[in-house]
């Protein structure tokens, strides 16, 4: 039953940011010109597909997402690429892209669709890298433990789209921007690296946190950040004046439709944080502490209650096992409650895919680490080696659903009875 509870919360969370309920309120002026469409992301295609259905006037374009998660338009052409690690489909759609955009005149719109994914989605190499390049860089970023602003902001540096560089060869055309925000905090120019907005921080920075994180670049690559070549536009450049940018879909709006149908069946909710990050099986330690104490000593909130949090944990890679950071969050979190009644957990990545595995998620509850055992799985050997798909698979929790077109990062529920 709490399973079911749980499960239900997280479809919710999902279906509260599927594009098609969004993307028609936000939808700009139609302009004297002709309306052209990119994108970019794991909900981007959702997106195009809403927008085909409620826009009142001609428009083309091309969208790219991740294979798996096309959806059928007629006027809006979709290519599938891959993630988390780039490869020659992206770059041919970037290519693509690139050409969409070039040549408009100020009567043209171009409506941008961004969703989380799309940094490796678009690979566009700066002058001097290669597309092999771009790769060694994004498989870094993601062994780094980096949260997702800082991995966006070093991207920026080494692409000639990302960064608002995509909007500023759209110029003059105007430029409104629809975002589905896996980001924590939501800010829009961080989702897919910004294509059409620029980020906010330079090269220094970019050089400084690269050298913080140890990241072991490409040699074309280290030349290129110690220089001062591919600047990004700044956000005052003339080129954004006539812009616009709208969040349709965020963990804020996902999370609190899961808390308001908690509320109506008598459980309490408690929203810790939309947007938390650090590393997933230190983010598990605090959220175990929290649910222990409810369970104990009924605070800081009473039972019964479903403490939802969001945002985008991290996970340095120590071993070679399987699994994505929901995954490791939620084998930090069974460990953590071990013997613990009365509490159960979900944890997975709201566009259905929890890493590179088939899992959005896995199921927690205090037999969790003993049935692990009983099985052969030593919990912490599993940890340790970051096999947190291997451990849930042993026991059969592993929460699959497939691609569910849309991406507000992860959603995380634990009910304390």
């Amino acid at each position: 039953m709490d399973r079911a509870l749980l499960q239900k919360l997280f479809e919710l969370a999902v279906e509260r940011a599927q594009p098609a309920l969004a993307v028609a309120q936000f939808l700009p002026d139609p302009p004297k010109g002709k309306t052209i469409v990119i994108g970019a992301g794991k909900a981007s295609a959702q997106m195009a597909r809403a927008l085909e259905k409620a826009w009142p006037g001609e428009l083309s374009g091309l969208v790219v997402t991740r294979y798996g998660y096309a959806e059928k338009c007629e006027r809006i052409e979709i290519i599938e690429a891959a993630h988390p690690v780039p490869d020659h489909a992206g770059f041919i759609a970037a290519q693509r892209l690139q050409q969409l955009v070039s040549g408009l005149s100020e009567d043209d719109l171009v409506i941008a669709l961004i969703s989380g994914g799309g940094s490796a989605l678009l690979p566009a190499p700066a002058n001097g890298l290669s597309l092999e390049d771009e790769q060694a860089i994004n498989r870094a970023l993601l062994a780094s433990g980096a949260p997702i602003g800082v991995m966006n902001l070093i991207r920026n540096q080494f692409s000639i789209l990302k960064g608002g560089r995509l909007a500023a060869l759209a110029a003059p055309a105007r430029v409104a921007t629809l975002v589905v925000s896996d980001v924590p905090g939501d800010d829009p120019s961080l989702v897919a690296s910004g294509p059409t907005l620029p980020i906010a921080g330079d090269r220094a920075e970019a050089r400084r946190l690269a050298g913080l994180y140890r990241l072991a670049l490409p040699d074309a690559a280290q030349r290129l950040l110690e220089g001062e070549d591919n600047l990004a536009p700044r956000a005052d450049d003339p080129k954004f004046a006539g812009n616009s940018v709208a969040t349709i879909a965020s963990a804020a709006l996902s999370l609190q439709s899961a808390a308001d149908h908690a509320r109506s069946i008598g459980i309490g909710a408690a929203i810790l944080s939309d947007s938390i990050e650090g590393e997933a099986r230190d983010v598990a330690l605090v959220h175990a502490a929290i649910a222990r104490e409810v369970r104990m000593r009924d605070q800081p909130f009473a039972k019964p209650v479903v403490i939802l949090s969001g945002g985008e944990t991290t996970v340095a890679l120590r071993g070679q096992g399987r699994g994505g950071r929901n995954g490791e969050f939620l084998l930090s979190l069974a460990i953590a409650l071990d013997g613990v009644e009365g509490v159960t957990a979900i944890a997975g990545d709201t566009d259905g895919i929890d890493g590179s595995e088939d899992n959005a998620g896995a199921f927690v509850d205090g037999t969790s680490a003993r049935r692990m055992r009983e099985a052969g799985i030593d919990p912490q050997a599993a940890l340790a080696d970051n096999d947190a798909y291997g451990a849930f698979e042993a026991i059969g929790d592993l929460y699959v659903t497939g691609p569910t077109g849309t991406n507000v990062n992860d959603f995380r529920a634990i009910l304390v009875r």
